[in-house]
């Protein structure tokens, strides 16, 4: 937990200077760039975690992986890290930074699972109710879930919306036994 906190401090660090220079966008995309490394990379993720390496070493390596493929704000924010040995938070911050871009522009991300894939129909219906619910633009990420029986499970932050079959049936169970089931 603390180092969620760390993080999100630094990515908020890092989002003020990108708009005080007017750069979010650039520092957005040099961020996708890193992220990207870090998931296809299990080595460089080690080599961040690492407490053996030296922090010259790491300075060194940022500026020959990243150096001339980002800002330079970018590479000075890496060796900052590096500086202060929290390299081995930069997906953490990473993550953070993308958060608070998202409440900046008003954008919620939706997670949805399904048991197959939807219609684009139902897809534009999810996205305007979700729209209307939030009041906020919407980014849903669809996922496929076997387990469900049928019907979807969406989540808003830490608000879920259960429209599963399994669920339907429950609330009808309920109703049953209370004797308020209407025709």
């Amino acid at each position: 937990m603390a180092n969620v906190r760390v993080a999100y401090r630094y990515a908020e660090a890092l989002m003020g200077a990108a708009e005080e220079q007017e750069i979010i966008d650039k520092t957005a995309d040099d961020l996708k760039l890193m992220q990207t490394t870090v998931k296809e990379s299990k080595e460089f993720l080690v080599f961040l975690k690492s407490p053996v390496i030296p922090k010259e070493k790491k300075i060194t390596v940022f500026s020959e992986l990243f150096g001339k493929k980002v800002h330079t704000s970018s590479i000075v924010f890496l060796n900052l890290l590096a500086e202060k040995g929290r390299e081995d938070l930069l997906p953490a911050i990473i993550e953070q930074f993308f958060h608070l871009r998202d409440e900046m522009l008003g954008i919620v991300n939706v997670d949805v699972k399904a048991t197959t894939e939807l219609a684009k129909e139902q897809n534009v219906e999810l996205q305007k109710r979700f729209e209307g619910y939030s009041k906020k633009k919407v980014r849903i990420t669809y996922s496929l879930d076997k387990q469900l029986k049928g019907g979807f499970v969406a989540r808003i932050g830490d608000t879920v919306f259960d429209g599963s079959i399994k669920r339907q049936l429950e609330i009808l169970r309920e109703q049953f036994i209370e004797g308020t089931v209407q025709n």
